[in-house]
């Protein structure tokens, strides 16, 4: 059923309809779609977000896949309540938030993913390597880098790993803002998004 707060059936919920803590890290909105669009979706797919932050990405693809499930993985406890607002907030009953750290909380998941979508931490390399361990042959994992250590550390694991059709993209967007009287176009951080699969 879709949402009240959003009743699309497209990707793209303005970032200021997200509950917000300070110093938590969102994906912004045109992030989002391109890192949806990668995931390469189906209506039932089993989706594993690893380091899910404000909830941003679980919330779309719930919404966006209602026979499907996404576990969420936080592992700071505040982190994890404000997921389940989220949730909350945009009616999506299909996303389970797991408090826990990767790569370690990875073996007790369950089911296993369709689709693996990282977006950071500490050692980026480690998780990626586990998550890799359980995605389904034929699955899709994607990556997000902000700094040159995660890029670096994604790009190194997917070598080693042997992930297939890899898919590399920097995002360079500008929103248009008001400034008092006028208008300007603000930069969003860039952000590289790396996607594979995994044939076998």
């Amino acid at each position: 059923m879709p949402s009240k707060l959003w009743p699309y059936i497209t990707p793209g919920i303005p970032d200021e309809l997200f509950e917000r803590l300070p110093g938590i890290p969102m994906s912004k909105r045109e992030v989002r779609i391109l890192l949806i669009s990668l995931l390469q979706l189906q209506s039932d797919s089993v989706v594993w977000d690893i380091g899910a932050g404000t909830g941003t990405i679980p919330v779309e693809i719930g919404l966006l896949c209602p026979q499907g499930r996404i576990i969420a993985v936080e592992r700071d406890s505040d982190v994890v309540s404000l997921i389940r607002q989220n949730c909350d907030r945009f009616e999506v009953d299909n996303v389970e938030v797991v408090e826990g750290s990767a790569p370690e909380c990875l073996q007790d998941l369950s089911p296993i993913p369709h689709r693996v979508c990282l977006e950071g931490g500490r050692d980026i390399k480690a998780i990626l390597a586990e998550a890799w361990k359980y995605l389904q042959p034929g699955g899709r994992i994607v990556a997000t880098a902000s700094n040159l250590e995660s890029l670096y550390g994604i790009s190194e694991g997917f070598a080693q790993l042997q992930v297939r059709h890899v898919e590399v993209v920097q995002s360079s967007i500008n929103r248009l803002e008001r400034r008092g009287g006028s208008q300007s176009f603000e930069a969003i951080n860039p952000m590289f998004i790396l996607s594979g699969e995994k044939l076998d």
